[in-house]
This record gives structure tokens, sequence and C-alpha cells, in this order.
């Protein structure tokens, strides 16, 4: 079973453009939940991403945004 952490982590990583990679994310503190703050800052400790408010996938980031999307999307398939 998933944690409410990882689940929030995954909704993050399918936030982010694979067509374009010089295309990345700001979280705003402000205008985003604590928990997407929080699942920014954890796949930023983790190497996905190069900042701890989202920026760009690093290379493992982007492997993990590949898997998490291609899943929703077979998921999602009827």
């Amino acid at each position: 079973m998933l944690t409410p952490e990882e689940v929030a982590e995954i909704n993050l990583l399918n936030q982010f453009n694979l067509s374009n990679t010089r295309e990345g994310l700001k979280i705003h503190d402000h205008d985003a939940s604590p928990e997407t703050v929080a699942a920014a800052a954890r796949l930023h400790e983790r190497g996905l991403t190069s900042l701890p408010d989202g920026g760009y996938l690093t290379s493992l980031g982007l492997d993990a945004a590949e898997h998490a999307q291609t899943l929703i999307t077979i998921l999602r398939t009827r």
C-alpha cells in the first residue's frame, strides 16, 4: 500500500512535461498545499529534481517520472 507521502510524490512527478525536459516546475509555498511542498522537498532530497521547490528533473527523476506517467496511463486505459 502506498503512503500519502508517496502518492503526493507520484502526483508531483506526473505534473512534469516529459515532451520538454527544459520545462520544470516551481512549487510556491503560498499556492501549493503543505503536502505538495513537502513532496517536492523529498524528491529533491532523493536526487530526482534539481531544486527543493521543484526545478528540473534529474536523469533519475526523468526515469521516475516516465514510469509514474506510464503507470497512470495504463491504469486509466479502459
